[in-house]
């Protein structure tokens, strides 16, 4: 089986044939991951471009490349995003990681009324800036040429705001009558999915966000924790809107 390129974000595209790859990036390639010269990588600039390039030299903590093709991936249609409650303990992180790879386009940290965790002051900062890394870890594993949105924290009334303007909206909730495999889905504009935390949505929540239009829905008979919920609906609405 052939083994993809690594991908390394940088800050822009090289514009011509030859480009170097330097500073953290250049240090994990050379020192960490070892590549070596002919070996081929991927450059992306998070924003939907992806250059390949070919190593022709390795320095101490920079690589020389020869860049042999670019391409550009338009902003997907319908966006997917994830309103997450926070989880406590390293479950947060778990989400993010596995929301990226299956292909989330924007993750809102939802401050739900049942969530144990509270980010407030510097902890807060350094608990979404985490979240911000492994969004970032997380794409360049999945060799993702567009970065998820990493939102600041938000209150309920912000998700209500983000349901009103979205053009679907569902609710995850055990036991709710409607399956997301058979709710129709939308081909543009925005489909946000909410996810509780380890306590789940609270009624006064599910409430709120029905009066938006938002639709209660289940993945299936057994309950999933917070860390994969959000993970396999979205494997869900991949597959439907045949993103997979």
């Amino acid at each position: 089986m052939a083994v993809t390129a690594p991908l390394f974000l940088v800050d822009g595209l090289p514009e011509g044939d030859r480009a170097t790859l330097a500073g953290p990036e250049g240090h994990h390639a050379a020192t960490v991951q070892r590549l070596r010269v002919g070996e081929r990588l991927l450059l992306s600039d998070g924003r939907g471009g992806t250059a390949t390039a070919t190593i022709t030299a390795v320095g101490r903590s920079t690589l020389e490349l020869m860049v042999t093709g670019r391409r550009f991936e338009a902003l997907p249609q319908p966006r997917l995003v994830v309103a997450q409650g926070i989880a406590k303990g390293d479950r947060a992180e778990l989400a993010v990681q596995g929301m990226t790879e299956v292909g989330v386009d924007e993750v809102i940290p939802w401050a739900a009324s049942r969530a144990v965790v509270r980010w407030q002051g510097e902890r807060g900062e350094r608990a979404w800036q985490r979240w911000v890394v492994t969004a970032r870890e997380a794409a360049k594993q999945a060799r993702r040429s567009r970065l998820p949105v990493v939102a600041g924290p938000a209150t309920t009334e912000v998700v209500v705001r983000r349901l009103e303007r979205a053009a679907a909206g569902f609710v995850l909730q055990a036991g709710a009558p409607t399956r997301l495999s058979t709710v129709p889905v939308p081909r543009e504009g925005e489909i946000v999915l909410v996810v509780g935390p380890e306590g789940g949505v609270a009624p006064a929540e599910v409430a709120a966000f029905e009066a938006t239009g938002a639709v209660p829905v289940r993945l299936g008979d057994p309950v999933l924790r917070a860390s994969t919920a959000g993970v396999a609906a979205l494997a869900v609405l991949s597959a439907r809107l045949e993103r997979w």
